[in-house]
């Protein structure tokens, strides 16, 4: 393996890991939170908890890049995951758990978010040449699916242990000790990553410079995007499918197992997509049928159809993660991917996070799918918009192909430096 593989791979099984936790701790979350009393207000309330302590962290990672090696703070953030899963189980009031959602690194949507996703992004970036670049970034996310795949899975194991004479709130904080041991791994695989020389870390990375506008109307329509996934952040889809059609616990984790595996499956796709149609285009045109899909869901007669809309949906819903990630790591300079990748993930945190309180209120209503239609408006809305404003706007591989094209990238950095 060669030195610069080495960090990439390290960084693959570190996703993995974080995923398969995740994976569990999603579908788990909502059930844990029900059994010790809480209901749909709360679950969204500690939701939007995760997701705001999610971008103040994020936020916090975006100023330290520049004085700190990556590989320090991925040690942080392993360190916050193994945190998260001692002390989530060990309270039980509604205040005490926000905080520890807040504080901590429990992710309560389908999305990879957190301080880790920026470090990790910008790793991957500094390893990998621009023509290698989208399918680095889709390889990473079918990992990270696949792993969050069989984390689906195992969130049948409290029901299993149950039905073996454990109670199920004691296998469930089991679970969550699990996610602890992920993170101490994590930390492990990250503490392998070669520390860079002296001579590359000796100027730190501008905050933003050229680049600045572009990500700033990215990250504005990427809130969008996210505030309208807020409302239907898996934790909620899944009490969604638990009070709606009574769905179970194991019947529930092999619903999110293939939709996760659906999910992995249209990574690799995206790359090529992105290769043929272009980063944009795969991004707007396979996220508008997945919304559509989501609004239908909302009005299922029966199981059997929300399940397959909703697989369906996750599908392509996905599609522009890898294609979104490569796209902002394509259009800034390398010295700021650092700061675009967080300051890209911030408003999107920042936005989802406000959405599942009202989600959470929207599915105790006289509507419970009332979530799901807004989210699905929403992010049509987000996907025309933009089309609109970065379809001239090409990353280097494609420029090739439309020469105007750099010309368009050059006059919006220039736009931005001024």
């Amino acid at each position: 393996m060669t030195a610069q593989k080495q960090p990439i791979v390290l960084i693959y099984a570190a996703r993995a890991l974080r995923g398969f936790g995740d994976g569990f701790a999603i579908i788990l979350l909502p059930v844990y939170l029900t059994i010790i009393g809480h209901g749909p207000a709360e679950i969204g309330i500690v939701a939007t908890a995760a997701l705001l302590g999610s971008a103040a962290t994020t936020l916090a990672v975006g100023i330290l890049a520049r004085h700190h090696q990556l590989r320090t703070l991925l040690l942080l953030g392993a360190g916050l995951m193994v945190l998260t899963g001692i002390a989530l189980p060990a309270f039980e009031p509604i205040a005490l758990i926000g905080l520890v959602a807040f504080l901590g690194t429990i992710n309560p949507s389908s999305g990879d978010i957190g301080l880790l996703v920026p470090l990790e992004h910008a790793s991957l970036a500094q390893g990998a040449a621009h023509h290698k670049r989208t399918v680095t970034f889709a390889r990473y996310s079918l990992i990270g699916a696949f792993a969050t795949a069989g984390g689906s899975l195992a969130a049948a194991i409290p029901q299993i242990l149950a039905g073996n004479g454990m109670e199920q709130i004691t296998a469930i904080k089991l679970m969550f000790y699990g996610y602890a041991l992920l993170g101490l791994c994590a930390a492990g695989l990250y503490a392998l990553i070669p520390p860079k020389p002296p001579a590359a870390v000796k100027s730190p990375p501008a905050v933003l410079g050229r680049s600045r506008s572009i990500v700033f109307k990215l990250a504005a329509l990427f809130s969008l995007d996210a505030f309208a996934g807020g409302f239907v952040v898996q934790a909620l889809l899944a009490l969604w499918l638990f009070e709606r059609f009574e769905l179970s616990l194991a019947q529930a984790s092999v619903f999110f197992f293939w939709s996760n595996f659906l999910a992995a499956f249209s990574y690799p796709v995206a790359a090529w997509l992105g290769r043929k149609i272009g980063l944009i285009n795969t991004m707007v045109f396979t996220h508008i049928p997945s919304s559509i899909c989501l609004i239908v869901a909302a009005f299922a007669p029966n199981l059997t159809v929300a399940l397959v809309l909703l697989l369906v949906r996750a599908a392509l819903s996905q599609m522009d993660v890898p294609t979104r990630t490569s796209y902002v790591m394509a259009v800034v300079t390398p010295e700021e991917q650092a700061a675009a990748a967080s300051f890209t993930a911030v408003p999107r945190t920042l936005a989802s996070s406000i959405s599942p309180a009202f989600g959470g209120i929207l599915l105790a209503g006289a509507f419970a799918g009332a979530p799901l239609v807004i989210c699905g408006v929403l992010k049509i809305v987000y996907d025309i918009a933009l089309l609109f404003s970065f379809r001239h706007i090409k990353p280097p591989e494609e420029m090739k192909h439309d020469p105007a094209s750099a010309s368009s990238l050059d006059a919006a950095r220039i736009e931005s430096g001024r």
